[in-house]
């Protein structure tokens, strides 16, 4: 018997849906699958990163 035995997952799981409700951990699955894949699809982009845009600033001198 290990430190995280079977048992010790499912209580884990239970106190979980508990916290949360069950409808809340669908959505947050989701959106932490589509946050991954929106990672993916940056880091594997052939297109080039955009060069910062230079902000002007009004000069102080009055």
């Amino acid at each position: 018997m290990g430190v995280f035995d079977w048992k010790h997952w499912a209580v884990l799981l239970l106190v979980v849906v508990l916290v949360f409700g069950s409808k809340r951990l669908k959505t947050l699955g989701a959106d932490l699958g589509e946050s991954i894949k929106g990672f993916r699809r940056s880091v594997n982009s052939d297109e080039p990163a955009s060069p910062p845009v230079a902000v002007e600033r009004p000069s102080a001198q009055d």
